[in-house]
């Protein structure tokens, strides 16, 4: 990153409520980034209706592939960014069907298995930061116990980032996410993801710094 380069942080937060904790999560982290004088770009999916089926077309093959008009508007959008902020909840163990859409058809487009298998640079992300926030209704210790906290790290925060290129991937979860939350648990959680964006508006004015 060029030391004159204002760092791009790329927010992409998936939830159908604007009032969720989820959707507080990433406002609360844009705010924390902007008072760092950073870039902030939001994309609400829900908000912005985004379509999380790929087309037969935009399947990267050997004669190329078809970038549909709203992939690409996300891709101009998404260009230039230093961390990418993955902020969902878990659903039956996953994330939600559309932010997986938005990687099969934002992250991956035209990047084909032959390019993810030998490690080829990727246009978008090579050499980025990944940061995700999740949340869940359960115990971090009953999602561990049925395997789902560290099966979703692997399936889709390591081979993110192996897939992808990615520098490093950082995971903070919210567990015990439920309507009748106390607010004192939901400011302390507020807290930490304003220092988890300190953090890395400070780690993306070191470049050195291993963010692992």
């Amino acid at each position: 990153m060029s030391a004159h380069k204002t760092p791009k942080h790329s927010i992409i937060v998936c939830h159908p409520s604007r009032d969720s904790f989820t959707c507080t999560v990433a406002n609360r982290y844009a705010l924390a980034v902007q008072r760092a004088r950073h870039e902030v770009v939001l994309r609400d999916l829900y908000a912005i209706g985004f379509d999380p089926v790929l087309k037969d077309a935009e399947r990267p093959s050997t004669n190329g592939s078809v970038l549909a008009d709203d992939v690409e508007k996300e891709l101009s959008l998404l260009a230039g960014s230093d961390i990418f902020v993955l902020i969902y909840p878990i659903w039956f163990g996953l994330p939600p069907a559309m932010l997986k859409g938005y990687v099969d058809r934002v992250f991956g487009a035209g990047f084909s298995h032959r390019a993810v298998r030998e490690q080829m640079m990727h246009p978008l992300m090579t050499g980025k930061a990944l940061l995700s926030f999740t949340s869940s209704g359960s115990s971090r210790a009953w999602l561990e116990e049925q395997g789902a906290y560290e099966s979703l790290r692997t399936v889709f925060d390591t081979y993110i980032r192996h897939a992808f290129s990615l520098a490093s991937a950082r995971h903070v979860h919210f567990p015990n996410i439920v309507e009748n939350s106390k607010k004192s648990y939901i400011d302390e959680c507020l807290f930490d993801v304003e220092e988890e964006a300190r953090e890395a508006a400070a780690a993306l004015l070191l470049p050195s710094l291993d963010r692992k």
